[in-house]
Parts: structure tokens; sequence; C-alpha cells
């Protein structure tokens, strides 16, 4: 047969575990002229009588001798691949899983993640990937196991995504510039020079956005490609850079931060990855791992310590 009835596997498998018709039929549920019938179809498919009579029972032919430990092995292991995957052993876990990110993750996130990876699962490693575009396709092919990002409208609907936290827009000055001096005012705000972050196709900033609907713009000096070459730039100059407040934690280490005179939108950074990772057990443990670590309601970095809570 080109094409054999696979499910006879688990009939053929009762009657020669069994080694009788009413056996198997028990075992299967099956009633008797049922068991009967499939019995008819196992003898037509494997060419052989299989169970003969020998006085008052049956006994098993050569060929059925012969079958009986590949069936039943064959039997077992398609109920092992059809069954739902276990939880991993993370104590013997061995695999390497990388992760591809936005600046400030590794720098603020990534020393409590491995710390917590390493103490549940010692064979576990962590390959961090900056992350330098909105492309998803790492993720499809495999190259990419999870990536952090503020997910867009152009996000590819293939991609599963969850929230890891709130962030917030926050002015950042060096340390003794005249700005960390009496209260902020739109005014002074902007009449500071500033450093622009502008990424390739990122599109206008969340604060100039606010500030056109003022009527104002900021005076941009500079403009860099990442978060912290701005920071770089402010903390060495004069010059004011905006910036995500939680992301950047670590990289603003003794500079002066304060709250914007205007109203910006906060962002949500997110967790994504491929649908055909949502059931592997060790992604999925990977997955809450990284989750529970963003949601921390208290996350140290260097001495610093952030006590409010950013939903996760």
């Amino acid at each position: 047969m080109d094409h054999p009835d696979l499910n006879l596997l688990i009939t053929l498998d009762a009657v020669l575990t069994e080694g009788s018709v009413a056996g198997a039929a028990r075992r299967l549920g099956l009633s008797a002229s049922a068991m009967s019938r499939a019995l008819a179809r196992l003898r037509e498919t494997t060419g052989d009588p299989l169970l003969v009579r020998a006085g008052r029972g049956l006994v098993p032919t050569p060929r059925a001798l012969e079958l009986r430990e590949p069936v039943h092995r064959l039997v077992e292991e398609a109920h092992a691949a059809l069954r739902p995957a276990a939880a991993p052993d993370l104590s013997t876990l061995t695999r390497t899983f990388t992760l591809r990110t936005r600046e400030g993750f590794v720098e603020n996130a990534g020393a409590a993640l491995l710390a917590r990876v390493n103490r549940e699962a010692p064979g576990v490693r962590l390959h961090f990937m900056p992350k330098t575009d909105r492309e998803t396709t790492l993720l499809r092919d495999g190259t990419v196991d999870l990536e952090t990002g503020v997910v867009g409208k152009e996000a590819s609907p293939e991609v599963r995504t969850r929230a890891l936290f709130r962030d917030r827009f926050v002015g950042v000055a060096r340390a003794g510039h005249p700005l960390t001096r009496g209260r902020m005012t739109l005014a002074r705000y902007l009449a500071a020079a500033h450093v622009l972050m502008a990424r390739e196709g990122g599109g206008q900033a969340p604060v100039d956005v606010a500030l056109e609907a003022l009527g104002a713009a900021r005076n941009i000096a500079a403009t860099t490609g990442s978060f912290a070459a701005a920071l770089a730039l402010a903390r060495a100059s004069d010059l004011v850079a905006t910036v995500p407040e939680r992301q950047t934690g670590i990289l603003r280490d003794g500079m002066h931060s304060f709250d914007l005179p205007v109203e910006v939108p906060q962002l949500t950074v997110s967790l994504l990855w491929h649908p055909r990772m949502d059931a592997d057990p060790a992604h999925r443990w990977l997955r809450g791992v990284v989750l529970e670590t963003c949601a921390s309601p208290t996350t140290r970095v260097s001495g610093l310590t952030f006590g409010h809570k950013l939903g996760c």
C-alpha cells in the first residue's frame, strides 16, 4: 500500500501485546465485532494472519513476533511526539539564546537577568546582540530568539509581543549645568542647546512632536544615532539630552535628570518573539525570566535604586 492507515499501528500494538482479540478490544475500547474487522484489515495490510488458532486460544505467527517490539516502540514514540512538551530540566539544560536588544537593556537589566539564568539553568548562555533597526527577519529565520523594542504600527503581525515595562522621557544635563539650579520652565528648556538622538527612519522625536503642537522647537546643536552618544555629549558639554528614563538608567549615572516642561506620551518597551517558539518549553521559561526581571519593583543599577514599578 502506498499510503497505509497508520492508525492500524495502534491496533496492531494492542493485538500483539494482549495476544487476543478480546483483550485488544478491551484495551482500545472497541466492540468485539469492530475489533474483528480491524484484525481483518491488519491481516490484509501485513499479508500475514498474525494470530492463529491453537486449541482454545490464539498464538502469534513468526511475523507477529518479529513485529511486536518495533511496533510497540513506534507507538510509544508517536504518543511521545504528540504529547505536550514537558517542562525542561533546567539543571541540565544546555542551550544558547540570542537576545537582540535596544541600547540600555544590557546595561540596566543584563546583570540581573544573567544572575537569574545562572541560578536556575547554569548551562544556559545568553548572547546579546545590538538592535539597530525594526526588522523582524532575524526572529523569523531563527537567528534571534527574543527582541526588545517599542512596537510601532508597522510591526509584523506574525510576531508575538508582550509589554516589558512603561518608560517616560526625561531631560538630562551634566552635573553643575545651569539647568540644575532653579525651577525648570519651558522657556529655560528651549533656551538651552540640545543634542538630538535620531535613528534612520525613526521619524520625529516625541518631545519635538509635543513642542510643535505648542508652536515651539528645540535648538538642536548636534545629532547622534544613539542615546548613549547623546548622553556622552551632554556629560562633557552644556548640551541637554532628552532620553527614556528607565532604559538609560546606568548611562545617566552622575548626571542631573529633570522632568520635561512639556507633556510627552510614555512609551512601552515590549518583548518580541516568533510564534513558532510559543510552545518551546525552554524558550517559554526564558520569556518568563525576562518578563519577571523587567517587572521587578526595584531595579538596582550601579548604586541607583528605582523604587517605582514599571508595569510589565
